[in-house]
């Protein structure tokens, strides 16, 4: 778990090779997944050479396989994979890179895909990041996770039980339920975080507290941190749904670019959810100032009500308080009397001209 970042952003040069995320004490481990429509096979906490033996095996040609691999922090056994794949170092540095924005490359014999996984912490200033690659070359699907997570658990039930279409797909369908399981991240960190603003809604209406407004702009930032994660794939899945030349990655079959038409759709309706949150985040700051104005309103209607209805009154007091010695009603007997009778009279019908006038 992290909190997020939205400027300081570490820079590696290309090429270079470092893991620049923060988890680097988990114990790094490797599964292999070797299935086709007739069988599977599932090997946990697989070593390299084993997983080295199961590609090269002729034998296997058609099967599926795909090597998840949990931890990032050991470089030299990334680039031993890098190598043993034969895949361009830029690639290898983009996969320890978690800085980078999610990116798609599509090379001769390779489709490269990097997401960011993002989800809800219950500390409401934090949220869990994580950056997972794809690599697919050939009949092989390799994953690349930070940390152990459950994200992709239904998928290996549905490779065991032979639920659905997976163990009839090649590996191209298999990176289309990966890339949507970290999609569906996006819609529970959406829920969470509408949970909030509707509470936001109801406090700003109500609350006069500034807190109130700290709690706006810092879902705001949220909000604009997921939108900036899932534009890129947007644009990523947009190049990879749409007509292809000669000299792209054809490792995708024909009948399954429509999955990936599908991710993109979902892409768009995420950002679409994120603009509606964001203008509802501004209107919850429009409520908030309106209710301050208007309340601040009622305090100064009041204060000038009060202020209009002694001035008539303090002009009283000052004109018999000037102590001229010549000043008639000062020697009546009842004089007091009838200038306080005066003054509480033109102070009620004050009240009552007011009212009548719905000024308060």
């Amino acid at each position: 778990m992290k909190r997020i970042k939205y400027k300081k952003v570490r820079k590696v040069q290309p090429n270079y090779f470092e893991y620049t995320g923060i988890h680097k004490t988990d114990p790094i481990e490797m599964q292999l997944f070797v299935y086709d429509d007739a069988g599977y096979e599932e090997y946990k906490k697989v070593a390299l050479q084993r997983v080295k033996k199961e590609i090269e095996d002729e034998l296997q040609e058609n099967d599926v396989k795909w090597f998840n691999i949990h931890g990032l922090h050991n470089v030299e056994l990334v680039k031993e994979i890098g190598e043993m794949l034969a895949i361009e170092p830029f690639i290898i540095s983009d996969i320890l890179n978690t800085n980078r924005r999610s990116k798609m490359e599509e090379l001769d014999k390779v489709l490269f895909f990097s997401i960011k996984s993002i989800l809800p912490d219950n500390d409401y200033d934090m949220v869990s990041v994580e950056q997972i690659s794809f690599l697919l070359k050939d009949n092989l699907l390799v994953s690349f996770q930070e940390k152990k997570s459950d994200f992709f658990t239904h998928i290996r039930e549905r490779i065991k039980t032979h639920s659905g279409i997976v163990r009839k797909k090649k590996n191209d369908y298999l990176l289309y339920l990966l890339l949507e399981a970290v999609m569906e991240n996006f819609y529970i960190t959406i829920e969470f975080y509408e949970d909030q603003i509707e509470d936001l809604m109801i406090e700003a209406k109500s609350s006069d507290n500034p807190e109130v407004l700290v709690r706006i702009e810092r879902n705001r930032e949220h909000l604009n941190f997921l939108k900036r994660s899932i534009l890129p794939l947007r644009d990523a899945l947009f190049n990879l749904k749409s007509e292809h030349d000669e000299d792209d990655y054809d490792g995708i079959e024909k009948a399954n670019y429509s999955f990936f038409a599908r991710l993109h759709q979902k892409s768009l309706e995420i950002l679409e959810q994120i603009e509606y949150d964001m203008n509802t985040l501004d209107s919850a700051s429009s409520f908030y100032f309106s209710s301050q104005s208007h309340r601040m309103n009622e305090i100064m209607k009041v204060l000038t009500v009060v202020s209009v209805i002694f001035m008539p009154l303090t002009f009283l007091v000052g004109v018999y308080g000037m102590n001229f010695k010549h000043m008639p009603e000062l020697e009546y007997a009842y004089g007091y009397y009838i200038v306080v009778a005066v003054m509480v009279a033109i102070a009620l019908g004050m009240v009552y001209y007011f009212k009548k006038k719905k000024w308060f």
